[in-house]
């Protein structure tokens, strides 16, 4: 049988990128190309990503004929021993519900206490949110290569919000001198 993890133990393996403010969406538009984009965000606990965004950038625009995305969180490097982020796949929805809204604004303010200050930004535009069902880990810190993957598994009675997390893979890395 496998083994399932729970968001908190997903969440404290990956908890370092998480305090990290800014993730890149990758989205594709009703023409087939691609668009990237970088936006500040706020992850709750269960790996739920929120962010603000207008409703005629591109990426918004993109994800209302196609809600599957992609986005990734690394931070910064100085040379490719060091590299460590996230990838990951899954859905961005509109935030709809103003109980999910309200809580998920005080979780983005308690990141970024600087847009209390930005009332009139924040109501122009729209409040998403990324949910991920598949998550890679790439850490060459821990050796080049070295990457982790889970991804959303059956829910086996459990409440919607809290799914279990399935390990995929984990490739250790292979051992390199920080002299190449």
């Amino acid at each position: 049988m496998e083994r399932k993890v729970d968001s908190a133990e997903l969440k404290s393996s990956i908890e370092e990128l998480l305090h990290l403010t800014t993730m890149t969406i990758a989205t594709i538009g009703m023409d087939g190309e691609p668009h990237a984009a970088a936006v500040y965000f706020a992850c709750d606990d269960q790996i739920n990503f929120y962010f603000f965004s207008d409703a005629e950038s591109q990426h918004t625009l993109d994800i209302t004929h196609e809600p599957r995305a992609a986005i990734t969180v690394n931070g910064e490097q100085g040379g490719w021993q060091e590299i460590h982020g996230l990838q990951m796949r899954g859905v961005i929805t509109a935030v709809q519900s103003t109980s999910e809204w309200q809580w998920a604004w005080d979780l983005y303010q308690a990141k970024f206490p600087f847009v209390i200050n930005l009332q009139e930004i924040i109501v122009i535009n729209q409040m998403y949110v990324f949910k991920p069902h598949w998550v890679r880990l790439v850490d060459n810190r821990k050796g080049f290569g070295f990457k982790q993957e889970w991804e959303k598994g059956p829910l086996e009675g459990m409440v919607e919000d809290a799914p279990k997390w399935m390990p995929l893979t984990s490739h250790q890395g292979i051992s390199g001198s920080t002299n190449d």
